[in-house]
């Protein structure tokens, strides 16, 4: 990915921010179950937060290969929800924002979201309708010059602190379920919003997934995204980025794994030698790199033809699919050769293992990922 000096200077600044604002204080935040939202203005300050978004509004107008940057050193992390709620305000909320909002919309709620002034939070999933996101129940109707938004989100990551949601609606009650949703931009103080629920899970302690509420939450329908019935295909659009971002952090989180697993193994002795030179740990350990090093191809290759304007939906599907499944191989293979030291609730094998299983769920389920490459492929 280093195909430019600017792409190497790029990755040299976030590795030197993450060692310097975050991994110091990853295991105090784990603890705690939250990070400062003071971390989202440091990371806007740093120009970590708009990349790829218009000059305009903030940001630094560059092309995906550069977020991919910013994907891959967020891998270095040592708390995989920091990495999770920093990558839903680049990635996740923010795209359809950005590409397809009004110049007043961007104003109002995507520079500040660039420079880290507000928190962005994405609103699609439901407790009826997680990877099948056509089913979902929400619905924003008429009222005038407003919505009316009635409903409710789950798994809402950085739900508890965001300033405004980026929510997919049902505003037709007909045309569905392709064409009936809009995607549209909810402060989170407005009147009738619950997120009182923050939600418990087995990974990203340090990440707010909040449970969100609307009863009769009234918005302005010029903070509708683009076209009325457009979100659909405007969330398809995020969901691109927000599984590249995944299966870029993926790579380089499963490497570095692997590589601290190696250097332990080589000092590690029993029965006399290093565990390392053990042929049946080392080779599992080499096809491990080479799995990796396939993930790794496969990404470099649907940025590439993102950044070409390619349809890199069969390719981006491929590549979630496979990280998915390396993020259950990799970290329960190194933890096992960590031994007990592995299993310490504090080893970074450990974290691991739990943070990196949502990677097969979250963004679409390795299930929908497999029905998505069969259509694509004309299998069924």
């Amino acid at each position: 990915m280093d195909r430019t000096d600017e792409h190497t200077a790029l990755r040299a600044s976030i590795r030197a921010f993450i060692d310097r604002e975050i991994n110091p204080y990853v295991s105090e935040w784990e603890d705690r179950e939250e990070f400062p939202t003071a971390l989202f203005k440091k990371a806007g300050d740093a120009g970590f937060l708009g990349i790829t978004k218009p000059v305009e509004y903030g940001g630094s107008g560059l092309d995906y290969s550069y977020n991919a940057v910013w994907a891959e050193e967020l891998g270095h992390i040592h708390a995989g929800g920091i990495a999770s709620a920093l990558g839903v305000q680049t990635d996740m909320a923010t795209p359809a924002l950005a590409r397809h909002g009004s110049d007043a919309l961007r104003r109002q709620f995507l520079a500040p979201a660039i420079a880290g002034d507000m928190v962005a939070s994405l609103g699609v999933s439901e407790v009826g309708a997680g990877s099948d996101v056509s089913s979902i129940k929400t619905t924003a109707r008429k009222d005038g010059s407003d919505y009316i938004i009635n409903g409710g989100k789950m798994w809402t990551t950085n739900g508890n602190r965001a300033d405004f949601i980026c929510l997919l609606a049902n505003t037709d009650a007909e045309n569905g379920p392709h064409k009936n949703k809009s995607l549209i931009i909810v402060p989170m103080d407005t009147k009738g919003i619950d997120r009182s629920t923050k939600l418990r899970k087995l990974g990203f302690w340090s990440s707010d997934t909040a449970q969100v509420f609307f009863d009769d939450v009234r918005v302005p329908q010029s903070y509708r995204i683009g076209e009325e019935g457009m979100g659909f295909i405007y969330q398809m659009q995020q969901f691109t980025e927000e599984r590249l971002f995944g299966a870029s952090r993926t790579v380089v989180q499963m490497q570095e794994l692997l590589d601290d697993t190696a250097d332990y193994l080589r000092e590690r002795i029993a029965f006399g030698k290093p565990l390392l030179d053990n042929q049946w740990i080392n080779y599992t350990l080499a096809d491990l790199a080479t799995e990796i090093a396939c993930l790794r191809s496969l990404v470099h290759s649907c940025v590439d033809g993102y950044v070409r304007g390619e349809d890199v939906r069969l390719r981006t599907a491929q590549a979630k699919l496979k990280a998915g499944k390396l993020v259950r191989l990799v970290p329960d293979q190194c933890l096992q050769f960590w031994g007990g030291a592995g299993y310490l609730w504090e080893s970074r094998a450990s974290r691991i293992l739990r943070d990196s299983r949502i990677v097969a769920i979250g963004g679409g389920a390795n299930e929908v990922m497999m029905q998505i490459i069969a259509r694509e492929l004309g299998y069924q």
